[in-house]
């Protein structure tokens, strides 16, 4: 018991150690921005790249991204815009007027402005490493994953609320393989926190007696950090454990285009934890995930399993 409690404190501070260093990191920020508020700095625009350091420590704007036909890049805002120019303004503050026929392309970037600089936000937000967070995709919005390879899913928002995964995997030379299903209910979204529920399904192609788990989740905080706790009962046919699984996984981005990932599972009153570490690489529409993953028990071999994940997200608003 007193194992099983100090490895839960253990996992407790990891996830407070991510809050940690959000708050220290935006505390730094705002010291920064002050600072070259004081200063007077301003950002300069590079040929294909727009760079920026203005005053702003955090804020949520809609960021236009802008490829002309010299494929020079822009990245910032739009002033005003008619049937022959587009007047725009990069986050570094310079205006330019911009004639039509010099654009390439135009599109909308998802992410924030931190210390005036683009962070993009990560667009697999619904999961860990594996398991869920209780943030919902949304109406028309789906992805493709692929885990360790050989265990890829789909899934797609239904509503707003409601989100159908599943898949199958690809085993080479398995005598069967297995199906797996993964519906997810959102009761509720706020601002920083949404609680959810939902069952994960499997058996095998061949029929037999399945199981999965059925579980509660609720995620805290925003797409740039936070923490997810679950709990949930395993279950086989029609019978039920007898203890639950605890959950506690923890997500921080670190750069414009990495997030810090934790994902740790608690069987209770069994005395065991599974603990995992990985790092997040992703851009518009694709993320990464590497990491490894550890059982609190001994191993004659490495200790620690290697985990890489794969998801491409679609949206089809």
């Amino acid at each position: 018991m007193m194992k099983r409690i100090s490895v839960f404190i253990t996992l407790l501070s990891i996830c407070s150690l991510f809050m940690h260093l959000t708050v220290s990191a935006q505390t730094a920020a705002g010291e920064a921005a002050a600072g070259e508020a004081a200063a007077g700095e301003v950002g300069t625009a590079q040929a294909g790249v727009a760079q920026a350091e203005v005053t702003e420590t955090d804020s949520t704007v809609t960021i236009h991204r802008i490829e002309l036909i010299d494929n020079s890049v822009l990245i910032g805002s739009i002033l005003f815009e008619d049937s022959t120019t587009v007047l725009f303004k990069t986050i570094s503050g310079i205006e330019i007027g911009i004639p039509r026929d010099k654009i390439e392309s135009h599109e909308i970037i998802t992410g924030q402005l931190v210390r005036g600089k683009l962070w993009r936000k990560d667009p697999n937000t619904t999961r860990l490493l594996f398991a869920p967070t209780a943030r919902p995709l949304r109406k028309g919005q789906g992805y493709f994953a692929a885990y360790e390879i050989f265990f890829p899913m789909i899934a797609y928002g239904i509503t707003d609320f409601f989100t159908l995964a599943g898949g199958m995997t690809l085993i080479p030379g398995a005598p069967e393989q297995l199906f797996y299903i993964a519906p997810k209910l959102t009761f509720l979204r706020e601002e920083k926190f949404d609680l959810s529920a939902g069952i994960l399904y499997g058996n095998l192609i061949g029929g037999g007696e399945g199981g999965g788990i059925a579980y509660g989740v609720g995620t805290y905080g925003s797409d740039r950090q936070a923490l997810t706790f679950g709990l949930g009962y395993g279950f086989s046919g029609g019978d039920f454990a007898n203890n639950p699984v605890l959950l506690i996984g923890g997500e921080l981005q670190s750069s414009k285009s990495t997030k810090l990932i934790t994902e740790n599972w608690i069987i209770m009153g069994e005395d065991i934890v599974i603990y995992s570490l990985g790092m997040r690489f992703f851009g518009e529409n694709l993320a990464a995930d590497f990491g490894f993953i550890g059982v609190n028990r001994e191993t004659s071999g490495f200790p620690l399993m290697p985990w890489v994940g794969f998801a491409y997200n679609f949206d089809n608003k």
